[in-house]
């Protein structure tokens, strides 16, 4: 084994991050900056590489429990710790971009946020964030709750959350525990239908984001 300080300096995960960016690494190197050392008779990078395959992605390796976190080679609670610090602060540092700025200015930081709030929910989940006239972000709510398939909502609810926060506009957003993020007939009425109950008070439905493995946007399926 060839220790990382001896790879030249282009390869050597630290290095490269700050020569060509963290979009330049791939996920096991940036794993291995987190992890800072390996094991006997691995580099940093040869335990990430073996924990992405044992975990199959760095998903599912992040939403991990603390006990199956821990029996991996080379993890521990300490790390665990660690780990969930890091994802906490990407939550907030996601939630600041987004109630600081104009959404529409950063659609990327709202689907990221959106994510990390309904992703891996066990059952229907269905939010709103409401928006002055200059599409600043006022607030964000978990409206209905529903089933592992399903949550019933309410216009006259969403209305009402409307004119309580002098909103605007709004972007929906629900969740699909199965992963399937592709929108359901039921949820293209629905958001139909609040289109047309919250244009009698003047706010603008902006998008409808519906979450799973992957993030659908209605707006750019042009469904609105």
């Amino acid at each position: 084994m060839i220790p990382i300080k001896d790879w030249p300096a282009d390869e050597r995960p630290r290095e490269k991050l700050l020569i060509r960016g963290a979009q330049a690494l791939s996920d096991a190197e940036l794993l291995a900056i987190f992890l800072r050392t390996g094991t006997r008779g691995k580099t940093a990078v040869d335990l990430s590489r073996e924990l992405l395959h044992d975990f199959g992605s760095l998903r599912t390796l992040f939403d991990a429990d603390e006990t199956r976190f821990c029996e991996a080679n080379g993890l521990g609670p300490a790390k665990y710790v660690q780990l969930q610090a890091v994802l906490e602060m990407s939550k907030r540092y996601l939630r600041e971009r987004v109630e600081r700025g104009e959404v529409l200015e950063d659609p990327d930081a709202v689907r990221f946020y959106l994510s990390s709030k309904l992703r891996d929910r066990p059952a229907e989940v269905f939010a709103c964030v409401f928006l002055d006239n200059r599409h600043r972000v006022i607030c964000f709510e978990e409206l209905f709750y529903g089933t592992i398939n399903s949550a019933s909502v309410h216009p006259r609810e969403v209305v009402r959350k409307a004119i309580q926060h002098n909103a605007a506009a709004v972007i929906l957003a629900h969740n699909h525990p199965s992963g399937i993020a592709e929108p359901s007939q039921s949820d293209e009425r629905i958001t139909q239908r609040l289109q047309e109950t919250l244009a009698l008070i003047d706010v603008r439905v902006l998008d409808h984001f519906v979450i799973g493995d992957q993030v659908v946007s209605f707006a750019e399926r042009g469904l609105l």
